[in-house]
């Protein structure tokens, strides 16, 4: 089996490249990091790779809003070869910034159409501030192929503008019929989370979505940084050695990508 090849896509501002191709290479991917403006001088090199990874930072410093510009180029210059990526089967994985350039630019939730804006975005924690903490994540739906339903998952937040909202309450009931909420947070007794256990005060605990074929998801915790036992604060109490809970999302990954 050939390892699928991983494009990791940076811009200004971008501090999560390294981890992120790191977490895909241990997973027995074969990863690459390019500039997005090298991908659009030459669209068609998308087509070379299996996963699309957008990692997290604060591209192009936020400046405007979380993700807007990145967001931006893709709309204008990126759509139609995104499209024909995610048609061909394709895999594409936002975190923290990159979750919030894929719901800015139309990729998720899609609920109408890929492209198609409104439904669902991404506002400041109801802290007001930053937020830097470990949650636990509950795998909700299988539609992805990145996650397991049923699978608890911890591993660190690191945004300020983390929570989910929606346009109208019958968003979340259509998220949640299309299996398209994957990952809640959770409280540590397996309840509902509030804050902290829910860092930003995310409607219905929504931390990460999926678009209609479950080939397109994003999530704003940090999974790249619990691919090791001893990345976890707890490692040595709770004898994580090998392998953190993190790893088996981009594992799960390459994986389904390997078999298509």
């Amino acid at each position: 089996m050939s390892e699928p090849r991983v494009l990791v896509l940076r811009a200004p501002g971008t501090n999560c490249d390294i981890e992120t191709a790191g977490a895909f290479e241990r997973a027995g991917g074969s990863p690459d990091m390019l500039h997005l403006y090298r991908l659009i001088e030459s669209p068609k090199a998308l087509h070379d790779y299996r996963i699309l990874a957008f990692p997290g930072g604060f591209s192009y410093g936020d400046d405007v809003a979380a993700g807007a510009v990145v967001a931006t180029e893709l709309r204008s210059k990126l759509l139609p070869d995104l499209r024909r990526f995610i048609e061909g089967g394709g895999l594409i994985l936002g975190i923290c910034n990159g979750f919030q350039i894929l719901v800015k630019a139309g990729l998720l939730p899609a609920l109408d159409g890929l492209g198609e804006r409104g439904d669902l975005t991404l506002s400041w924690n109801d802290s007001g501030r930053y937020e830097d903490r470990w949650v636990k994540l509950r795998v909700q739906s299988d539609k992805s192929p990145f996650f397991r339903k049923g699978d608890l998952i911890d591993c660190p937040v690191a945004h300020a503008e983390g929570k989910v909202v929606v346009s109208e309450s019958s968003v979340i009931d259509r998220l949640r019929e299309a299996g398209q909420i994957v990952v809640t947070y959770e409280a540590a007794d397996g309840g509902e989370a509030a804050y902290p256990e829910n860092p930003n005060g995310s409607v219905a605990g929504i931390a990460g979505v999926c678009d209609p074929t479950g080939r397109v998801m994003g999530l704003m915790p940090h999974p790249e940084r619990n691919v090791d036992g001893t990345h976890h604060p707890r490692w040595t109490r709770d004898g994580l050695q090998v392998g953190g809970a993190g790893l088996r999302v981009f594992e799960d990954a390459v994986k389904h990508a390997a078999s298509v």
